[in-house]
């Protein structure tokens, strides 16, 4: 079967269509406001006319590399590319300012890492996992969206206080809008376009571009805004990075799979949640956010092999795992194949080669990430006075793209505004981000949850697995505070 599969993957046209589609997912990834489900969308109707292992294969390489291709504007621009890219960009961004090509290549084999990781666990425990994830109800999705939610609290571990403040604001910017359950009008002051809420790429856009133009308008004028390091230290800083970290990768790899797995988290909740737990048992947690490879290699891990969880659920029971595999579900379907236990028994030879695409197209991301690396570098040879207003230019191009919107731009805009003065504050613009992701499903599991048990708070420790997370949620909450007491404490004495 080996040499079958090998045939198979092998052909001149699937292998020109992975090619192709990595092209594209280069392209889709480092434009903001585009999304890697925006590209899946788009490409799928020319997936109908071929044959089904390269139509699925255009798709499985155009979202690995279009995640990291996320990282590329996130590194040099300190705009993340897609929403998965956001969580290491603080991070990203600082390590950038010195070593663009370096950080941007220890990303690249990263990403690749930890989605050639997922993919082997798909292949080998895609039964088992996905049996596991398919037993969560909306108890284990509400607790395991309110730890994720705590990472707000642990990447503000110094001041947790800031960092509920940023859950806080980022908690009222996701209510506005109708309401999840009941579809009720909250917050939109008579306005129509506040109906569907605020968008997310849009706010993430304001929050992170915005206060980082003005800073740079408001600097000493210089020529560039970077001073690119000459000397070839690429492979030096991806090797060392490498040894040291590589139980990170391992780690993050996993529990990006896992998440991945769960239908509806998605690599951008598996990438905060690796980058809370990376700096939760990180030796030197204080260097998050300023600029340390440990948080970038955390979260690129994570957030690849998602997307090689997210498949688990799919191919396994039919359930999407995000909103990838489930524009992939109509993929699959209209060649045949309809997802769960029999597509196994009737189609293995095709599954197989399918799983072989996760490796290959992770492997070929080397070589097309690289490249893309080393042109994109080049944006931060023009001088500043151009690259700003291009930048700029950027953003409201990539915040009108979402929904075709002059009103998002707007919020991009006032967003932006308000995170310049978070930022002067200190209040933690990554813990905003977190909330607008996940506080609507934090809404809509709790209220549903409650829903189901007559208003009985009982329920949300009446499953082993619930009462597990409920105590890692507490727990996650609680320490970061316990951290503070005593380092107040040692203060006060010496």
């Amino acid at each position: 079967m080996f040499f079958e599969i090998l045939q198979l993957i092998l052909q001149p046209h699937v292998l020109f269509a992975i090619f192709i589609a990595e092209l594209f997912g280069v392209f889709i990834g480092a434009m903001p406001g585009l999304t890697a489900t925006m590209a899946t969308a788009l490409i799928v109707p020319f997936t109908y006319f071929m044959d089904p292992l390269a139509g699925i294969s255009m798709i499985i390489a155009m979202t690995a590399v279009a995640i990291f291709a996320g990282d590329i504007p996130a590194v040099l621009l300190k705009i993340p590319g897609t929403p998965a890219s956001a969580a290491q960009t603080l991070d990203a961004y600082q390590l950038g300012r010195s070593k663009p090509v370096e950080t941007l290549s220890t990303d690249l084999v990263c990403s690749a890492l930890g989605g050639i990781v997922g993919s082997l666990i798909l292949i080998f425990t895609s039964p088992i996992l996905a049996e596991f994830a398919v037993n969560f109800s909306t108890v284990e999705y509400f607790w395991l969206t309110l730890w994720g939610l705590s990472m707000a609290i642990v990447i503000s571990a110094e001041q947790p206080i800031k960092g509920v403040l940023g859950v806080i604001i980022g908690f009222l910017i996701a209510t506005i809008g109708i309401e999840p359950v009941y579809g009720y009008v909250r917050f939109t002051f008579g306005r129509v376009e506040l109906l569907s809420g605020i968008s997310f790429i849009p706010a993430m856009i304001g929050l992170f571009a915005i206060p980082e133009l003005l800073k740079q308008i408001s600097k000493p004028h210089e020529k560039y805004l970077v001073q690119l390091l000459r000397g070839g230290k690429t492979y030096e800083m991806i090797s060392t990075a490498l040894k040291k970290f590589k139980t990170t990768v391992a780690r993050s790899s996993l529990i990006g799979t896992f998440i991945g797995a769960l239908p509806g988290a998605g690599a951008d909740i598996a990438a905060w949640v690796s980058y809370g737990v990376a700096k939760r048992v990180s030796k030197k947690p204080e260097e998050f956010g300023k600029g340390t490879i440990e948080g970038v290699i955390a979260a690129t891990s994570a957030n690849n092999a998602a997307l090689s969880g997210a498949w688990i659920p799919l191919l396994v029971f039919g359930i999407p795992g995000d909103s990838i595999t489930a524009i992939a579900l109509g993929a699959l379907m209209a060649h045949g194949l309809r997802p769960g236990p029999m597509l196994f028994q009737r189609h293995g030879t095709l599954v197989s080669a399918m799983f072989a695409v996760f490796i290959l197209a992770n492997l070929l991301m080397l070589l097309i990430g690289y490249l893309a690396i080393r042109l994109s570098s080049n944006i931060l040879r023009i001088p500043r006075n151009v690259l700003v207003p291009l930048i700029a230019v950027f953003c409201v191009i990539g915040s009108y793209a979402v929904n075709n919107s002059l009103f998002d731009v707007w919020s991009m805009l006032v967003l932006g505004i308000l995170g310049y003065f978070m930022e002067r504050l200190g209040i933690p613009i990554p813990s905003v981000v977190l909330a607008i992701i996940l506080g609507p499903m934090v809404e809509f599991n709790f209220i549903t949850t409650l829903m189901k048990s007559d208003l009985n708070p009982i329920i949300f420790v009446s499953r082993p697995v619930a009462a597990g997370l409920a105590f890692l949620t507490i727990f996650t909450w609680v320490l970061p505070f316990i951290r503070t007491k005593k380092l107040r404490i040692k203060g006060s004495e010496s």
